[in-house]
C-alpha cells in the first residue's frame, strides 16, 4: 500500500497544495515551524480521521477559514482508492471511493499508517494513557469492530460517570440506572479486554525477534497487558464477566463517594520487560528507545500479517533522536519494502543508501517543492 497523491486545502499553514509521492522513501526537508510535520500529520489524519498531535480538530483548520480538506489517492493490491476528509467546526465528513461513510469506524482502516515521532520514544516511560492510545489506535486500524466497541465504551463510561456524580451530590438517589449502566459497561469492557490480550500476544511475537536483533542478541523483550481488573486471557467469557461484576460490586460505594468509575479498560496499562527487568523502572534510556523502536517495527509486520499489505511509515523528526546503529537498523528494515516519509531539518550525518536514493521535497512557509 502507498499514497500516490495528497491535496490539502486550508490545512494548518497550507492554503492549497497538491503533491505526488514515490512508492519508496520520501524525505521532507525544512527548518522548524515551516510545515514539515503538518504534511506528515495530514497523511496520518487522512488515514485515522484524527491527529496524533491534538485532540482539537479546529487546530487543523487554517486561520480564519471555515473548513480544512484532505484528499488522497492510495494504491493497494486491488487497485486505486480515493479518500477524502473534510474537517469543519461542525465535525468531520469522510469519503472512501467518493462514497460518504456514515461512521468514521467504517472509514478508518482503508489506509494503514505507522507513525514514529519523538514522543513515541516516551511510550515506555510515559503515562499509561499514552500506552492505551497506542493499543487503541493500532488495533483500530485492523479491526473496525474494536473501534466501534471503544466508542461505545466511552459513551457508556461518560453516562455512568455522570450518574455517579449525581448520586454523589444526592441529586439522584435511585441506583437502578447505575445497575443498568454497569451491566452495559461490563459487556463492552469484556470485548475490549479480550481483543487487547490477543493484540499484545501478536505484538510480542513480532517485537521479540526485532528487539533481539537491535540489541545484538543479548536482550529478550516481554510485553504484558495489565488490566485494572484481575482477569486473565485464558478465561472463558462467563468467568471473565463474573470477575468484572464482582469488581464493580466491591467498588460500588467508593465509586458513588468519588463520583467516578474506578476500574475498566480506561485504566489499563502495558508493561515491558527486558531480560525480566521492568524497562520503565530499571531500563536505561537506550533500552527504552530500543523497546519503542521494536514496537514500531513490530506494528509494521503485524499490520502486514493481518491485512496482507504493508502500512505507510511516517518518521517525523525521529532519525536524529536515534544513534547510528538504531538508525541503520530502522532504515535497513524498511528498505524496498514500505513507503516511508521522513521529516528532518537536514540529512547531514545520516549516510545510508536508503536516504541517498530517496525523493526529496523542501518545505518553506507553507510551500512545498520537489528538489530530487
Amino acid at each position: 500500500m502507498y499514497i500516490e497523491e495528497i491535496q490539502l486545502k486550508n490545512y494548518r499553514n497550507y492554503d492549497s497544495i497538491d503533491i505526488t509521492f514515490e512508492n519508496s522513501v520520501n524525505v521532507i526537508l525544512g527548518e522548524n515551524a515551516q510545515g514539515k510535520t503538518n504534511i506528515m500529520e495530514s497523511i496520518y489524519v487522512l488515514a485515522m480521521a484524527k491527529s496524533h498531535r491534538t485532540s482539537n480538530d479546529k487546530d487543523l483548520i487554517r486561520w480564519d477559514e471555515e473548513y480544512a480538506k484532505i484528499k488522497g489517492r492510495i494504491q493497494k493490491h486491488n487497485g486505486s482508492l480515493p479518500l477524502e476528509l473534510v474537517i469543519s467546526k461542525k465535525g468531520k465528513k469522510a469519503k472512501s471511493n467518493h462514497i460518504e461513510q456514515k461512521k468514521l469506524s467504517q472509514y478508518v482502516g482503508n489506509m494503514n499508517v505507522v507513525m514514529f515521532a519523538p514522543e513515541d520514544l516516551h511510550l515506555v516511560k510515559g503515562s499509561p494513557q499514552v500506552r492505551r492510545r497506542f493499543i487503541d489506535m493500532e488495533i483500530g486500524q485492523v479491526s473496525p469492530v474494536y473501534l466501534h466497541d471503544i466508542a461505545l465504551y466511552q459513551k457508556i463510561l461518560q453516562q455512568r460517570n455522570h450518574y455517579l456524580k449525581m448520586l454523589q451530590t444526592k441529586k439522584q438517589k435511585d441506583e437502578t440506572m447505575l445497575d443498568v449502566l454497569t451491566e452495559q459497561l461490563i459487556e463492552v469492557a469484556g470485548k475490549i479486554i479480550r481483543k487487547r490480550f490477543d493484540f499484545i500476544k501478536l505484538l510480542q511475537e513480532w517485537a521479540r525477534p526485532i528487539h533481539s536483533g537491535i540489541s545484538r542478541g543479548i536482550e529478550t523483550l516481554d510485553i504484558q497487558y495489565k488490566p485494572s481488573i484481575d482477569v486473565c486471557e485464558d478465561q472463558d467469557w462467563s468467568k471473565m464477566v463474573g470477575i468484572l461484576e464482582d469488581k464493580f460490586n466491591n467498588l460500588r460505594q467508593r465509586e458513588i463517594d468519588r463520583g467516578v468509575t474506578l476500574a475498566g479498560p480506561h485504566r489499563d496499562d502495558l508493561q515491558f520487560f527486558v531480560n525480566d527487568r521492568d524497562v520503565q523502572t530499571f531500563g536505561s534510556q537506550g533500552q527504552q528507545r530500543t523497546t519503542a523502536l521494536s514496537l514500531k517495527l513490530a506494528e509494521i509486520e503485524l499490520i502486514h500479517s493481518e491485512i496482507k499489505e504493508y502500512p505507510i511509515l511516517l518518521l517525523d523528526d525521529v532519525l536524529s533522536e536515534l544513534d547510528d546503529f538504531r538508525q541503520s537498523h530502522l532504515l535497513n528494515t524498511i528498505q524496498g519494502k514500505v513507503q516511508t516519509f521522513v521529516t528532518t531539518t537536514n540529512v547531514d550525518g545520516i549516510d545510508h543508501q536508503t536516504l541517498n536514493e530517496a525523493t526529496t521535497f523542501e518545505v518553506e512557509a507553507g510551500q512545498i517543492k520537489r528538489v530530487k
